[in-house]
């Protein structure tokens, strides 16, 4: 939960004056149940592909914490949380700099906050 805790405190960084790095999310604002969630996330003032970090997705519901979801590094390896694993893809598009989110049959307990973020491979998670 700790990680968790520090990657909201990432996107909220990345988002400030202070940073030239810019994550942005976008994608429909409601889908309806069984269908897919699509969202992307355009990274500016860095490269996707450069290499030591990892670009995450995680979710919150409403008055809960953050839920890791999944993530993919530089080098295009993914990982993802076993709860999502089965209907689950990140996928990357590095001619336009960005990766995206696929959540399959989505139900109403999908209904959250979507956030992407930046990791260092060499901090722990």
């Amino acid at each position: 939960m700790r990680f968790l805790g520090l990657l909201l405190c990432l996107v909220a960084v990345l988002q400030g004056v202070l940073s030239q790095v810019q994550l942005k999310e976008s994608g429909p604002g409601l889908i309806t149940p069984s269908q897919t969630l699509s969202l992307t996330c355009s990274v500016s003032g860095f490269s996707i592909t450069d290499s030591g970090y990892c670009w995450h997705w995680i979710r919150q519901h409403s008055g809960k914490g953050l839920v890791w979801i999944g993530g993919i590094c530089s080098g295009g390896s993914t990982n993802y949380s076993p709860t999502f694993k089965s209907r689950i893809s990140i996928t990357r598009d590095t001619s336009k700099n960005e990766f995206s989110l696929h959540l399959g049959s989505v139900t109403t307990e999908d209904t959250a906050l979507y956030y992407c973020a930046r990791h260092s491979q060499g901090s722990s998670m």
